[in-house]
């Protein structure tokens, strides 16, 4: 069975659409019941009460959670009543870090061919898709395309492989994980790169012969020598793509997100005053005096967009494998046995002045690090920062924290940072045999990390990942690839564990604990209904639970069709 066709059988079967999508919460008094549901498997994630059968809404938030006796008794003639019929909810599912990207259709002159393996499958297609592209652009025309796979498609596309689509236009293609890049010929010369050109601090990957053979990986530079990127797309255009991104999002039980670097608060700010959409935890990738001068503080916004961390880097990408790591890389493809991946560009006192910059203005860091050599310097710098000016709760962050060690796990317990793990094991594990089986019990350690006290969330770094609230907690319990195999089983959490680092821990990351991620009195009614309890699933079917509804504010944002059929895969 194909990849495409296998994705397609995720559905479910059972309850249809009893909730109305043209129903909006109307406009009452704080004290007066707007909708009661009852008969719901409700999992609170409230450690006061953690079960419910139903609960009441007013004015957007949670008011009453119990029985459906006690619900039902707060009853008015004019109250809305919604019977659950025996599903299960949960808390709005928070993905902390995403990258949210422009959802343009195939027929449309602004789309970005996607590479990944739900669309392309071999390298003959992945030519094919450039070649179809590149022939609706003018030669000279930069094409682009984004998210292939090399472990799906069983090596890197090479500048030949790219130079079959053409070699009229500039191609230049991105790796899923972000950090690896493929062109063809036309870039390579562009850029005069040769057998002579050295590897510096980034990479480029050769032939037997020592030609460059078009991977470029972390900072490799190229000039693409395009005379154009093709038609640029009307702001309104671009707005809807941006917002359909968000829909997807919704779709999938998604209902508060993490937008892991930006400068263009703007655009969020329009998306969330457009319509009803995914509430925003902006990361911003500006530096603290340009914030500062624009009189910017931590917390500034409202329950829609709010300001919290300045989103840095300091490493390289693991599902890449480009991190940098004190033990070298294993059983890579090319034999090489002394490969640690790529030194990051700081050094430890320039980290240290940056990140004390950020703390002193009060700002959280959030900092993508993946190799345990990258996380080490990123927690010296942080409990520097700490030990120079005592900020209690700072909740500095370090996104991804891929490889760890038991030693990096107690040093971040002591200086309080979330580790923000990803939960990608399905669709990109295989990409980490690299680092052998021994390490990868302490990759993304999420069980270690629980049990030790540490605070956690998950996160797909989408589009890296797909941000799908049953796929992320599918991942988190099974930590098995697409082919079935275990990464790091040692790391397995439970179900219940999962929906609380998806929802309350979630919330924790951007100090909104007590006003978003459990179902309870006073809390925003951010919830997500569910046709199956994933706690009653055999494990290796939660991807497959169809989310039936998601409400942000009480607001049903989202209904699934009748037939139950939705695919968590990207579309």
């Amino acid at each position: 069975m194909k990849r495409r066709d296998f994705l397609k059988t995720a559905s479910a079967v059972g309850a249809g659409m009893f909730f109305s999508n043209a129903w909006q919460p109307s406009a009452v008094a704080a004290d007066t019941t707007d909708t009661i549901y009852i008969n719901g498997k409700v999992i609170t994630v409230d450690s006061a009460k953690p079960s419910a059968e139903a609960f009441a809404i007013a004015n957007g938030k949670f008011t009453t959670v119990g029985t459906n006796d006690e619900i039902r008794n707060l009853a008015t003639s004019a109250a809305k009543v919604v019977d659950l019929k025996g599903l299960t909810v949960t808390p709005g599912f928070n993905d902390v870090h995403v990258h949210p990207d422009t959802r343009y259709t195939e027929d449309t002159p602004y789309y970005t061919p996607w590479l990944g393996p739900d669309k392309v499958q071999d390298m003959d297609e992945l030519i094919a898709v450039l070649k179809k592209k590149a022939d609706s652009l003018p030669p000279g025309t930069l094409v682009t395309g984004t998210r292939y796979q090399d472990s799906k498609l069983g090596r890197h596309p090479t500048r030949w492989d790219l130079d079959k689509a053409s070699t009229q236009h500039p191609i230049q293609i991105t790796h899923s994980s972000g950090h690896v890049r493929a062109v063809n010929s036309f870039v390579m010369e562009a850029s005069g790169i040769s057998k002579d050109t050295p590897n510096l601090s980034s990479s480029f990957d050769r032939d037997p012969d020592g030609t460059p053979n078009g991977v470029l990986r972390a900072g490799a530079s190229v000039r693409t020598g395009s005379t154009g990127s093709g038609p640029r797309p009307p702001a309104e255009a671009q707005r809807q793509a941006y917002q359909e991104c968000f829909r997807e999002y919704m779709r999938r039980g998604i209902t508060s997100i993490g937008i892991a670097g930006s400068s263009d608060w703007q655009r969020y700010a329009n998306l969330r005053d457009a319509e009803t959409t995914v509430r925003m935890a902006f990361m911003s990738s500006g530096n603290v005096s340009s914030l500062q001068n624009r009189g910017v503080k931590y917390g500034d916004g409202d329950e829609r967009l709010r300001y919290t961390a300045i989103k840095m880097f300091h490493g390289n990408s693991m599902s890449g494998n480009t991190c940098w790591l004190s033990e070298p890389h294993v059983n890579r493809p090319d034999g090489n046995t002394e490969y640690y991946g790529i030194r990051p560009s700081r050094s430890q006192d320039s980290l240290n002045k940056v990140f004390q910059e950020i703390h002193d203005a009060g700002f959280q860091i959030a900092v993508h690090s993946n190799g345990d050599r990258e996380i080490d310097m990123t927690i010296t710098a942080m409990e520097n920062a700490q030990k120079n000016n005592p900020r209690p709760d700072a909740r500095h962050r370090i996104e991804h924290a891929s490889v760890m060690t038991m030693p990096l796990l107690e040093r971040a317990k002591e200086a309080g940072i979330i580790l923000v793990f990803h939960s990608y094991m399905f669709e990109h594990g295989d990409k980490l045999e690299v680092y052998g089986e021994k390490r990868l019990e302490l990759v993304h350690p999420y069980r270690t990390a629980i049990d030790m006290g540490i605070h956690v969330a998950c996160h797909s770094d989408s589009p890296i990942a797909t941000a799908s609230a049953m796929l992320l907690l599918h991942d988190m319990v099974n930590r098995k690839g697409e082919n079935g195999k275990l990464y790091g089983g040692s790391q397995r959490i439970t179900v219940e564990e999962g929906i609380k680092v998806m929802t309350l821990d979630g919330a924790f990351t951007s100090f909104e604990e007590n006003t978003k991620g459990s179902i309870a009195a006073g809390k925003l009614a951010d919830f997500i209904v569910l046709r199956k309890d994933p706690r009653q699933v055999p494990a290796d079917t939660i991807k497959d639970i169809v989310v039936d509804a998601t409400y942000i504010g009480g607001v049903n944002v989202w209904q699934a069709p009748a037939d139950g059929k939705l695919e968590w895969w990207h579309a």
